[in-house]
């Protein structure tokens, strides 16, 4: 911005270096001092190309933050597969602990059913040998509760077998969160690249309307030093910067 207030600065003192200069009698032509009217147009000159550097920048830093926002983006996805592949592997991990487990907790229920069931089945022809009535009467005794017991932890084992079985569901809940997460990263990296795509047009409308006043106060100017009269004088020529002395302008 303090460039353009030099542009307004150099282009307020031409103005008063015309308005001040000493008229040529019998014309509306004036004499001016020619390296005063030089330096201020090279100040005028030297302001401009700033903004237009200014411009640059914005653009170059549009680049920058879009690079950014997808570096982070695609950092956020990584980082997203790889707990998603970690959890999935812990879920896969522990499914297959607890179904072995469950397996082997119900062998060993079965096996020790049929151990119950064996050693009540002897017992009960031991004593059917020595008493034979009392001892047929607590085999079948014997026999029906080692039956029921066989029963019931084989029921029980496979209950618990399926229970654990059933805590796959984390696997499931995994791919879920794994899901989850990809998605929130992209819509993460949409939400930034559309904040930059706002900066950007807002830095450069900035500018555009900046540039555009300049240019409309140098116009002013132009209409200004160069409208005073329509009769040819001595001007100031491009080359003639060397000189010494007052020139005419119109």
């Amino acid at each position: 911005m303090r460039r353009v207030y030099r542009v307004f600065e150099s282009l307020d003192a031409l103005v008063t270096v015309v308005e001040e200069a000493r008229s040529l009698p019998m014309t509306s032509n004036c004499v001016v001092p020619r390296g005063e009217v030089l330096e201020l147009l090279d100040d005028v000159r030297e302001a401009l190309p700033g903004e237009l550097d200014d411009a640059q920048d914005v653009l170059d830093r549009r680049d920058e933050l879009i690079d950014d926002a997808t570096q982070e983006a695609e950092q956020t996805r990584s980082g997203a597969q790889a707990e998603a592949d970690q959890l999935l592997a812990e879920a896969r991990e522990e499914s297959e602990r607890m179904v072995a487990e469950a397996r082997a907790e119900a062998e060993k229920t079965v096996a020790r059913a049929r151990h119950e069931a064996e050693r009540a089945v002897a017992e009960s022809r031991r004593k059917y040998a020595e008493l034979t009535e009392r001892a047929q009467a607590e085999a079948e005794r014997v026999t029906g509760a080692g039956r029921a017991a066989h029963d019931r932890y084989i029921a029980d084992g496979q209950a618990e077998q399926h229970r654990l079985v059933a805590q796959t569901e984390v696997v499931r809940a995994a791919h879920a969160e794994a899901a989850r997460l990809v998605d929130s990263a992209d819509m993460e990296a949409d939400r930034l690249r559309r904040e930059c795509d706002t900066y950007v047009d807002t830095k450069l409308a900035e500018f555009e309307d900046t540039l555009g006043k300049a240019l409309r106060t140098v116009s002013r100017g132009r209409t200004q030093l160069w409208g005073a009269g329509n009769t040819s004088a001595v001007g100031v020529s491009a080359n003639g910067r060397t000189g010494t002395g007052m020139d005419l302008i119109d």
